[in-house]
């Protein structure tokens, strides 16, 4: 009986000291960009070539494009890549993405006429808006070329116009 009540009051504190387990938490629902018409604007932050003149830079700080496309969106709710690349790359794919609970950042691949640029892109989302900033490196013979930032913002506008 000696031998045995160590035991007890062993097993009678550790379960004394246990706290009741907590209820899961119920899981988030995720965050989906929407495929659609989007209107979407960019403005330029950043203008850096390698000969740049502080006249150019201040006329590239002045660009303002906004566009109205259609964003194509995939099953994991991942954005069309060329969408995102606008005006400076073409046939774009990812090379790295994170895509989770309205934040998004990305590397994309792109071809930018005789050269190819990369294009990082970080920024948040809800089903319906977008605000990203970008940063473009052009390169031609393996050289740098062009930087530049955007500050992207958007707003999806509906569903897109049927093809006629």
């Amino acid at each position: 009986m000696r031998a045995a009540l160590p035991l007890c009051l062993t097993f009678g504190l550790a379960a004394c000291g246990s706290e009741p387990t907590p209820p899961p938490q119920a899981e988030e629902a995720p965050v989906v960009l929407k495929a659609g018409e989007w209107a979407i604007t960019r403005r330029t932050t950043g203008y850096n070539t390698p000969t740049v003149t502080p006249a150019e830079y201040q006329q590239a700080l002045k660009q303002i494009g906004e566009d109205k496309l259609c964003i194509a969106v995939d099953a994991q709710g991942i954005p069309a890549a060329d969408a995102l690349a606008g005006k400076e790359g073409t046939a774009c794919t990812y090379k790295d993405r994170m895509i989770r609970k309205g934040r998004l950042i990305a590397t994309l691949s792109c071809t930018a006429g005789a050269g190819t640029s990369d294009i990082v892109v970080e920024g948040n989302y809800t089903a319906d808006t977008l605000t990203l900033g970008t940063t473009m490196t052009k390169m031609q013979g393996g050289k740098p070329v062009l930087r530049t930032t955007h500050d992207v913002t958007g707003k999806r506008l509906g569903d897109c116009p049927a093809a006629s």
